[in-house]
């Protein structure tokens, strides 16, 4: 039987388990994806531990994961595009931390032979949430946005659109990944106590608009106080924090989704060599725990794959 990644109760990493699982079934409008490589997020922890159940209910036992490269194996009812036998990339409906998983077929990307799985899988929630920030904070060339954790996945495609589109970008991050940083086009900042001095000693002519992808250290009130006000702040990762400084947080919930020009974007900046997708650690599918220990503990320069 196919493999899968599966927790039966919330808690530590502990609790994901290696399980012999039926393959989903594909539904009207849906795919399913022999899974190649599967990407791990830091909402994977959260859903595990439960700390997320109030926002992101699962039902037990539940296979984590929402983004996958891999090759359509089978179509649901009505599917146009998608093909069997197609390299594929995106979000996904059924946990990808299996050796299949289904998608809307309407999401997923056929794959450019010249990105490679551990790319493609790096690609769904790094670029669709960048984007989709962006997109909120309505940029124009020539401005500066500061990013927080500008080293992880999602920041790092964030600083790098955000300066291919003309932008100066300050990212914030362990000295550790200051020359990483410096590497994708960013001013790199530590962050911690005195972040707000820093940040005004490299940017003495202000910072316009701020993308707290941290989620920790006061990062969303040193973006009001640093940029003067709410309405150019975004949070993606600290629901309390946004509410409590009135900015806006934003999850893709309905109606928000951006992946298709997301998408075309990032394959754009790729095939000009103008997007690197670092990638911290591949794990194999059974060591799944062992990556949920790694995002919990932060620090990452780049994104956690797990091959199928």
């Amino acid at each position: 039987m196919p493999k899968a990644i599966d927790f039966a109760e919330f808690g530590s990493p502990d609790v994901l388990r290696l399980q012999d699982l039926d393959a989903p079934q594909p539904g009207p409008g849906q795919v399913r994806i022999a899974v190649r490589i599967a990407g791990v997020n830091a909402l994977d922890s959260k859903i595990r531990s439960g700390s997320m159940n109030q926002i992101f209910p699962v039902t037990l036992p539940h296979v984590p994961g929402v983004e996958a490269s891999g090759v359509v194996d089978a179509l649901g009812e009505g599917v146009e595009g998608p093909a069997v036998g197609d390299a594929v990339f995106g979000p996904t409906d059924t946990g990808s931390y299996a050796e299949f998983a289904l998608a809307d077929a309407a999401k997923v990307v056929r794959k450019p032979d010249s990105v490679t799985w551990e790319q493609a899988a790096a690609l769904p929630v790094a670029a669709e949430t960048s984007y989709r920030a962006l997109e909120l904070l309505d940029l124009k060339p020539g401005e500066t946005l500061l990013v927080h954790a500008a080293a992880g996945a999602v920041g790092g495609v964030a600083v790098q659109v955000a300066v291919a589109r003309g932008l100066t970008v300050i990212g914030t991050a362990s000295e550790a990944n200051h020359d990483h940083l410096r590497a994708l086009g960013a001013i790199p900042v530590t962050y911690g106590d005195g972040l707000v001095d820093r940040v005004r000693a490299v940017a003495p002519q202000g910072v316009d608009a701020a993308l707290d992808a941290a989620g920790r250290g006061g990062a969303v009130a040193a973006s009001v106080e640093l940029t003067g006000g709410t309405d150019r702040v975004v949070s993606i990762a600290d629901a309390v924090g946004a509410a409590k400084q009135g900015v806006r947080f934003t999850s893709g919930g309905p109606g928000q989704y951006r992946g298709g020009p997301a998408f075309e974007e990032a394959l754009a900046l790729l095939a000009a060599g103008k997007l690197d997708l670092p990638v911290h650690r591949v794990l194999p599918l059974a060591e799944a725990a062992e990556a949920h220990r790694l995002s919990e503990a932060g620090h990452l320069s780049g994104k956690l794959l797990l091959t199928v």
